[in-house]
């Protein structure tokens, strides 16, 4: 699971890319082809902007291995492609909190877990959040 403003989940999913942690290669390098990826997003903006608090976007990675790229003059972000999956919904996080082994039981912390660029997603947690999203048949 990767953790990105809404904005940027959703540029990387129209741009067919993930990249985590700001871009830095230490942040992707784990991810190998055929892995799924899905992105929590706390807020709308990197640095402010309106709550989401939502899954956002859904993929399969389809690179081999991390690649660089000059996104701006001095920006050269890390990343690997991701086959995303267009038509899943974006679902607000709370209904799931109590079904998820990531946060259930965590009461009013369960952001706690969310900082960070990545979490590693048990199969049950990744199902039941492609569920919701409701592209679970596509994960076979």
């Amino acid at each position: 699971m990767g953790v990105a403003s809404a904005e940027h989940a959703r540029a990387g999913r129209d741009g067919g890319f993930a990249q985590l942690g700001h871009g830095k290669h230490e942040a992707v390098k784990s991810l190998r082809k055929g892995d799924w990826i899905v992105y929590y997003s706390p807020r709308e903006k990197m640095s402010d902007g309106d709550p989401v608090q939502a899954f956002t976007t859904i993929g399969r990675v389809t690179s081999e291995e991390p690649y660089q790229v000059e996104q701006k003059e001095g920006f050269h972000p890390h990343r690997v492609e991701v086959d995303y999956l267009k038509d899943a919904s974006e679902v607000p996080i709370k209904p799931l909190l109590d079904h998820l082994a990531l946060t259930r039981g965590r009461g009013s912390n369960w952001g706690i877990v969310m900082r960070g660029a990545k979490r590693k997603l048990d199969d049950k947690d990744l199902r039941t959040i492609a569920t919701a999203m409701g592209v679970a048949d596509k994960l076979d």
